[in-house]
């Protein structure tokens, strides 16, 4: 945040800020969303939106929200699982036999309900 305020003070044009949010610190903020986010408190994620509202103020723009991009990279890596079939995932995303929706992985701890393939068959199931 230090640095996008400085170069807000230099009158940078937003559009710049903004490219400046998404290539430092939006990629911090987000490595390894997938794994992580569906695991997460509350608490982190509203600190981490806190974050983002922060910037949209000094940017002067909207950006988009934790939740929006976790639900976006989710989508994508579970995309490439399902459409690689040498994927060791790739067993997990069966679909039920109406065709439209994944059979949901049987779990019995909480953390592995929260981990990735889990959270994301549940996240494809609310298309």
């Amino acid at each position: 945040m230090f640095f996008l305020r400085q170069l807000r003070k230099l009158k940078l044009p937003p559009r710049m800020l903004a490219q400046f949010y998404t290539a430092i610190i939006e990629s911090i903020l987000t490595s390894s969303i997938t794994v992580w986010y569906a695991g997460a408190t509350v608490r982190d994620r509203l600190r981490l939106q806190r974050i983002v509202h922060a910037a949209e103020k000094v940017i002067g723009c909207r950006l988009p929200s934790i939740q929006n991009l976790y639900i976006s990279r989710t989508r994508r890596c579970a995309g490439r699982i399902t459409a690689d079939p040498s994927h060791p995932g790739h067993g997990l995303f069966s679909p039920l036999p109406s065709g439209r929706r994944l059979r949901s992985i049987r779990t019995k701890t909480s953390r592995y309900m929260n981990s990735f393939f889990p959270s994301a068959i549940r996240l494809l199931n609310t298309k």
